[in-house]
């Protein structure tokens, strides 16, 4: 590099300095105002970076490690639009989580109440025959670590802030209407199964999974379809596996599926996103969750995905519903579980994801939750 070329390279990039300068102190009257704007804008690493590339006073603001990749392949580069577009909308929404990061957690059972085994009893349809599996109740005892809004216990494991005074009005924005369908049913994890009494084992497609939808989360579905047409509610139940080709899929999968529902039926303005949880010691051993009213009954739980806009709607909901099931059976409810994900919940203002039991309950334990979850959310949409 000959000396000419040198004092006309430093020329440029002083003249580029001199001319950020001007642009960041533009408007401020004293010395030391201007000194701070230019420690409020002192990014000029970055910025000189982006300036060699062809990018100073770019309009999309990608950062200068995105602008840097872009620039070593003309390909990629005639693409910076489309880039610029993917960051932008996904931006505020964190991805859905994968296999090893669900709401399928296995998770040491602090905070609860030992119970003992539940003894073999019929009732109905139901025969409640003992699994072995020891049991738990989930009951908090401290607000230590939670929010708490009209009673009701939030665990916020996300950056949002919960205000009570701002969730717990009682008003939101899904409203039941008697017009076309109301409720949709889904399974992002419709494997998810139970464990079953001696005799009546499935066969089985995974740790706790089955696609036999008469053992898995379908079956809890249909029962809870059945309550709600109980109560004159027009119920859809999507009994589709979205999790039987790839677990960590499942949730793009029942995404398409609930966009298509939406589409065909504009009604619809609550999705129940059916699951179960899976509770287990430091050695794997997995408990049971039943409510201390009634040991034959699963503990159930409501999750929020609250990492998109519309958040606080379905938080105002799940405190109504979590009121009025907590009214009715004070330990069927395990606290609210706001989490930093979507899980499909931003399609719609009346988005729940529902967990019924966990990988240690039995399937009839599960059904019993079920039945009761969906009679309190009946009659909360209802307003009865």
């Amino acid at each position: 590099m000959n000396k000419q070329l040198l004092r006309r390279i430093l020329a440029l990039c002083s003249a580029a300095v001199t001319i950020w300068v001007a642009v960041v102190t533009t408007g401020t009257q004293t010395a030391s105002a201007a000194l701070n704007a230019v420690k409020d804008n002192a990014d000029l690493t970055g910025k000189l970076l982006r300036w060699e590339l062809g990018d100073f006073f770019g309009s999309d603001f990608l950062s200068a490690v995105n602008v840097l990749a872009l620039g070593q392949s003309p390909l990629l580069f005639t693409s910076r639009g489309s880039v610029v577009t993917l960051i932008e909308e996904t931006s505020d929404a964190q991805e859905e989580p994968s296999d090893t990061d669900s709401t399928d957690q296995q998770t040491d059972p602090s905070e609860e109440t030992q119970l003992p085994p539940v003894v073999s009893v019929s009732t109905g349809d139901l025969t409640f025959a003992d699994n072995g599996v020891p049991s738990q109740t989930v009951n908090p005892t401290s607000t230590k670590g939670y929010t708490v809004v009209n009673g009701v216990y939030i665990k916020n494991s996300s950056s949002r802030t919960m205000d009570p005074a701002v969730l717990g009005t009682g008003e939101y924005a899904a409203q039941f209407s008697q017009d076309g369908p109301q409720v949709l049913i889904v399974h992002s994890h419709g494997s998810e199964a139970y464990t079953m009494p001696p005799g009546e084992e499935y066969e089985a497609s995974g740790t706790y999974r089955t696609k036999d939808t008469n053992c898995n989360m379908v079956r809890v579905g249909d029962e809870m379809a059945a309550v709600l047409s109980s109560y004159g509610i027009s119920v859809l139940h999507d009994r589709t596996l979205h999790d039987a080709v790839s677990y960590n899929d499942a949730y793009a999968n029942s995404l398409a599926s609930i966009e298509s529902y939406l589409e065909k039926y504009p009604t619809i303005m609550y999705v129940l996103d059916v699951h179960r949880d899976a509770i287990a010691d430091a050695d794997g051993n997995q408990y049971k969750l039943v409510t201390q009213e009634d040991p034959r009954a699963a503990q159930c739980s409501i999750v929020l995905g609250v990492a998109h806009d519309a958040w606080q709607e379905n938080t105002k909901l799940a405190i109504d519903v979590q009121q009025t099931l907590e009214a009715q059976s004070p330990t069927l409810m395990r606290p609210i579980a706001a989490r930093g994900y979507r899980y499909n919940q931003h399609l719609t203002p009346g988005s729940l994801l529902v967990e019924v039991g966990a990988a240690g309950n039995s399937l009839d334990e599960a059904i019993l939750g079920a039945r009761l979850f969906a009679t309190g959310f009946a009659e909360t949409i209802l307003g009865k």
